[in-house]
């Protein structure tokens, strides 16, 4: 064949061969540019069931204009050749550049990135690839992917008439184990099939979200997650056996990758991802955030002070990420998780981190490692969580933060009623793989059940969710919820202390009538009579205490609960709140800087100290901490930029320090995202103070005051509203405490 013109085409060197036909570098002498040849064997030229599927593949891959598939300029016969015209490439397949090493993560995600971006496009026409394996993907030399050989492509029927494609695109897939030495019977290969092929049922675009899974693998680690000497034995493992996840196998990979992988060969499914954009997406973020996690550790300089030592048995529980794939169960994802913290904060021997620490890496991809040198964590438990009708399945792993190396792991497939039983074996799990000996007190206490009425949970958790949004329909959905659960369980101790903490927020925020702490107390009451001392109860106690202006009370009762839990999510926030309150400002000053080295620099710990300087008028004491304040604010926003509260509070600090356009940047950006919530309108009117423009200031806090932000203790304590104390509207709205 060498030197021969075929047509207008002079072959000038063989590319490759295979069962089916041989590969050649051609000249195309009426356009003068170099293409690849594909021809079949003249015995496979005479089967016509294997030349319609070489037909098939031509005009499957031509109807697909794509930088990452391989451009198909036609399909042609001359004499009794047939062959395919192709873009010529320079590099070589996967295949070849794995057989050398794994791939890094980097170029492991980049290439991902760009097989997903092909099949998408090729699934969007209705084309399912069927045959997706390291040796139909090419390398150019540039790093640029290339999806090769459509030649199993299955053709939605739809798109089979645009086509001209007449074959049958329903090809059972099952193959007999002879089947694997005979040239172009072997319907995709066996390592890269799917549960679905490997039965033989019918395909469709999530068998190739399989195969690539299986090729992403393969990437990572250099082996097959499905292996055997026989046929028989790859397909029993790809029907029935779990792969090692890719972390276990290279421990430098993040942990995200080996969630990725596992979701991407789950062997039903419909527990896959769904689409090839649904996985390019989790690629993609994962890279995002793999990046911008190196690039803030680089650039910020900011670190817990406890990071420098990782304490032995401390434990950040992150987001589990919720793979039902319906943002309304984003309420349970979250709860589930939570509750996992607490009970994890039952176990003496265990460090446990606020919600407030945890939720600036919710729905991001972030290493062990990282997350670990950020909090002063020595192991990260992640996870993901599925609800289907009344089935629950949670996946969980304990992960050491110096080495990104899983110490435990585990699936639950349990009914929703089993909830609370995984939540206490994940605890025990994790105590036991920590070689911590758990008490009976904390035995007791993990098996304790928040209720026994599983619809009264999960009004609860609904109720949470809406009550930390603090807008005014938000409490009234929360104390909705919360209503019914305590009418489902009125021996529900938490969901007593969640409407005691509405019915406070509502008093403080909205309407200032003594029905609500009316209600509020009635609620604690109940709820200290059900749950006892439970720093959450004590918590809510203490809030309600707050709102009602007993500000004394509320300092012993936090503390109660801060001594029982010290890492309660906002428990050292509203300490702060309560001293400050008090008139007790070199205490807020002192306490809170201990406070905010424990949880990691919160940024919602600095707010007290910034006002309790700025009451005491340490005014060069104030200046130096703005730097430190604005750090950590910065640095938060690197990982949470749709958080408006910190925005605004980096507003305030710009303009302190005379950054004008900056502040006014983020004030806009602040109110922008959360237009008429009440912190930021209150958190306006400081920023303008501190631009001495009094005028709209005055506007904004009327603004605030009207949306809820009723507070006359702390708006008349604040410093950075100094300039409005003594207009007559300022004193209408919040006039002094009788």
């Amino acid at each position: 064949m060498l030197g021969r013109t075929i047509s207008h085409y002079h072959i000038t060197s063989q590319l490759g061969e295979g069962g089916m036909g041989v590969v050649y570098e051609a000249e195309d002498t009426n356009l003068g540019r170099h293409v690849a040849l594909k021809f079949l064997t003249p015995a496979m030229a005479g089967d016509e069931g294997l030349l319609q599927r070489f037909q098939r593949e031509a005009r499957a891959a031509s109807s697909l204009n794509h930088p990452n598939i391989c451009t198909i300029h036609g399909i042609e016969q001359f004499e009794s050749e047939h062959f395919i015209v192709m873009e010529l490439l320079d590099g070589e397949s996967l295949a070849d550049r794995i057989r050398r090493s794994p791939l890094d993560i980097e170029s492991v995600l980049t290439l991902g990135v760009q097989i997903m971006d092909a099949l998408e496009s090729a699934h969007s026409k209705g084309i399912v690839h069927r045959d997706l394996k390291p040796q139909n993907i090419f390398v150019t030399s540039r790093g640029q992917a290339k999806i090769l050989d459509f030649g199993l492509a299955k053709i939605d029927k739809m798109d089979r008439l645009a086509l001209g494609n007449k074959a049958d695109s329903e090809l059972p897939t099952a193959v007999r184990p002879k089947d694997l030495t005979e040239a172009g019977s072997t319907l995709g290969t066996v390592s890269y099939m799917s549960p679905e092929q490997a039965r033989g049922q019918i395909t469709d675009a999530r068998t190739d979200l399989f195969s690539f899974g299986t090729v992403l693998y393969q990437m990572a680690t250099g082996s097959l997650p499905f292996q055997g000497e026989t046929s028989a034995v790859v397909f029993e493992s790809i029907l029935n056996r779990d792969p090692m996840p890719v972390n276990q196998v290279n421990p430098s990979l993040p942990p995200e990758l080996s969630r990725i992988i596992g979701q991407a060969l789950e062997k039903d499914r419909d527990l896959r991802y769904q689409s090839a954009t649904d996985l390019k997406t989790a690629l993609k973020r994962l890279k995002r955030d793999l990046d911008s996690g190196r690039h803030a550790a680089d650039s910020s300089g900011i670190r817990a002070r406890a990071a420098s030592t990782l304490q032995d048995h401390s434990v950040a529980v992150l987001y589990f990420e919720n793979l039902s794939g319906m943002k309304e169960d984003e309420y349970l994802r979250d709860g589930i998780t939570e509750d996992i913290t607490t009970e994890l904060s039952k176990i003496k021997e265990l460090k446990t981190f606020s919600r407030a620490m945890v939720l600036a890496y919710r729905d991001k991809s972030v290493t062990a490692g990282q997350v670990g040198k950020e909090l002063g964590a020595s192991y990260v438990l992640v996870g993901s969580l599925r609800r289907a009708g009344t089935r629950l399945r949670i996946n969980a792993q304990l992960v050491d933060a110096a080495t990104d190396f899983p110490l435990w792991s585990e699936r639950y497939d349990r009914e929703m009623k089993d909830v609370f039983e995984v939540q206490d074996e994940i605890a025990e799990k994790i105590a036991a793989a920590l070689r911590i000996t758990l008490s009976p007190q904390e035995q007791q206490a993990l098996s304790a059940k928040p209720t026994e009425d599983l619809q009264a949970y999960d009004l609860y958790l609904r109720g949470r969710n809406y009550a930390r949004q603090v807008g005014r329909q938000d409490l009234q959905f929360a104390l909705q919820m919360y209503e019914n659960a305590v009418a489902l369980d009125p021996d529900f101790a938490l969901a007593h202390a969640g409407l005691a903490n509405v019915c406070a927020e509502y008093y403080y925020h909205f309407e200032r009538q003594q029905q609500w702490i009316d209600r509020a107390i009635a609620a604690t009451q109940k709820a200290s009579a059900k749950g006892h001392d439970a720093p959450e109860i004590q918590c809510a106690e203490a809030w309600v205490m707050f709102a009602d202006g007993r500000y004394g009370e509320a300092v012993d009762k936090i503390r109660m609960a801060l001594s029982r839990n010290p890492d309660h999510d906002g428990g050292y926030y509203l300490l702060g709140r309560a001293l400050f309150a008090a008139g007790r400002y070199q205490e807020v000053v002192d306490i809170m800087e201990e406070a905010l080295a424990h949880s990691g620099e919160n940024y919602n710990i600095t707010v007290p100290i910034h006002n309790a300087l700025g009451a005491l008028g340490k005014t060069d004491a104030l200046k130096n901490y703005l730097h430190r304040e604005i750090a950590i604010y910065e640095a938060h926003l690197k990982k949470v930029p749709e958080d408006a509260r910190a925005r605004v509070l980096l507003a305030r600090d710009y303009a302190t320090q005379g950054r004008l356009e900056e502040a006014k940047r983020e004030a806009d950006m602040a109110m922008a995202l959360r237009p008429g919530d009440t912190m930021i309108l209150y958190n306006t009117a400081c920023v303008l103070c501190a631009m001495n423009n009094a005028g709209d200031a005055l506007i904004a806090i009327k603004k605030a005051w009207e949306a809820g932000f009723r507070d006359p203790i702390w708006t008349r304590q604040d410093p950075d509203l100094a300039m409005l104390h003594g207009d007559p509207e300022f004193e209408r709205l919040y006039p002094p405490p009788n």
